[in-house]
């Protein structure tokens, strides 16, 4: 059964267009620093926003117009496994994710639960295999049933902690026979309301225990994807244990984890942290955490994770600029992390969130290429930072300097010039790059 029977497949027909479905700056086969567009960004479509969210927010209920509204069970989840695929080859997308529970509904035991999700995992393997899609990574979701009310891997309850721990094990199971790419823990509540009734150093030892498990797990079955973990501030608890990517560095390297874990990195978590997604992307690249990242945006009006589909190309060349950097993300992608909003509840709709958010990537990414070739940001901390490229700077930074000899410089009271920044300036030329692209 087809499910968008009026979209045919999304083609690359340049500026000029006027067709909204249709790539204006994505074209996968261009070439940009060496590598094709597809390669460098792979792209991925997220299952829960796409397929499983119908339009309820808080304030209201289901909105939205899809295919398999009318199914529920496994009815409804063998539909979206059909909706998935279509969608990814219409949209050319070569990789998808997914949490457990997206895919398949829970039963009345862990027993009827597995075998529900044995059934779908069958169907998406047939379906890779025709289809040649792939899937970046999979999840479990330990955040949405009740059991997990005080948290997973850092539940006060053990026997919480061991159903959790049966999820993982079977998640990574299912990334195995799925060949994923990536593995991500999410800690959708592991984190805390209030100190007062809270054993924090136990809850982040178990966690660690339950990462540790996971590694000797993997291991054991010859799962070799990389393990990602994401990091995120707030909501729904008060304050999550993996607040932002400096905080879950620490927690990995405190823990003995760095050589098996890497950041999924997301830019509305980002901006909740009080940070920008570019800074995060920095803290994990020179940790040498880089590891995926999670595309869309909030709304600087709300405080919460809205989720919505990236359309700031300010925040996108300056995402893809660090990208580059880094050298790209590896095994990682892009995966849109986002939802259409409650209004746009029509099929295609979906079609034209993805388009926006991929043609403002490719936007991003060829605007960072240009800052890249020519070296606008590179001269400008050549030249602000040459100091420490002579006398007493590269004293500093070549180890030579102690405090004593610090000190006998700072004697001889020779005069301190400071100069400008010139932000001002640096974000003229960054917009006079991104609109000229």
């Amino acid at each position: 059964m087809a499910y968008f029977d009026g979209v045919g497949k999304i083609q690359f027909e340049g500026k000029g267009s006027d067709n909204p479905l249709a790539f204006k700056h994505y074209n996968p086969k261009e070439v940009v620093l060496g590598k094709t567009m597809e390669e460098h960004l792979r792209f991925a479509v997220a299952y829960w926003h796409t397929f499983t969210y119908e339009g309820a927010d808080p304030f209201g209920a289901n909105n939205a117009i899809r295919g398999w509204g009318n199914l529920s069970g496994m009815d409804l989840a063998k539909a979206r496994v059909e909706a998935n695929f279509e969608f990814l080859e219409k949209l050319g997308v070569p990789f998808y994710c997914f949490h457990d529970r997206d895919i398949a509904p829970e039963g009345s035991t862990l027993q009827e639960t597995n075998k529900n999700l044995d059934v779908i995992v069958d169907l998406l393997k047939q379906n890779m295999k025709t289809s040649g899609k792939k899937l970046l990574w999979n999840t479990a979701n330990m955040f949405t049933n009740p059991r997990f009310v005080f948290g997973a891997g850092t539940a006060v309850n053990a026997d919480v902690y061991a159903y959790a721990a049966a999820q993982v094990k079977k998640g990574l199971e299912v990334g195995k026979e799925l060949d994923s790419e990536n593995y991500v823990f999410w800690g959708g509540r592991e984190g805390y309301e209030t100190l007062l009734n809270t054993d924090m150093a136990l809850e982040l030892d178990n966690l660690a225990r339950l990462f540790h498990m996971a590694v000797a797990y993997a291991k054991e079955i010859g799962f070799d994807a990389q393990f990602l973990i994401e990091p995120k501030p707030k909501e729904p608890t008060k304050h999550q244990y993996d607040f932002d990517a400096a905080t879950t560095i620490s927690f990995l390297q405190k823990y003995g984890l760095t050589d098996h874990f890497k950041l999924n990195l997301e830019a509305n978590h980002a901006t909740l942290a009080g940070h920008t997604f570019e800074h995060e992307i920095r803290v994990a690249a020179i940790n040498g955490m880089l590891g995926s990242l999670d595309a869309n945006q909030g709304d600087m009006l709300l405080g919460w994770d809205t989720d919505e589909f990236p359309t700031d190309l300010y925040s996108t060349t300056l995402t893809m600029y660090e990208v580059l950097r880094a050298g790209g993300i590896g095994r990682g992608g892009v995966n849109f992390d986002a939802k259409v909003r409650r209004g746009s509840f029509e099929p295609d709709d979906l079609f034209l969130g993805h388009i926006a958010g991929m043609d403002t990537f490719a936007w991003g990414l060829k605007a960072a290429a240009k800052i890249t070739e020519e070296r606008v940001l590179d001269s400008i901390l050549d030249e602000r930072y040459r100091s420490f490229r002579e006398g007493i700077g590269l004293d500093i930074v070549s180890g030579k300097a102690t405090l004593a000899s610090l000190e006998q410089y700072a004697l001889q009271n020779n005069p301190i010039k400071n100069e400008s920044g010139r932000q001002e300036r640096i974000k003229l030329v960054l917009n006079e790059i991104i609109y000229s692209v």
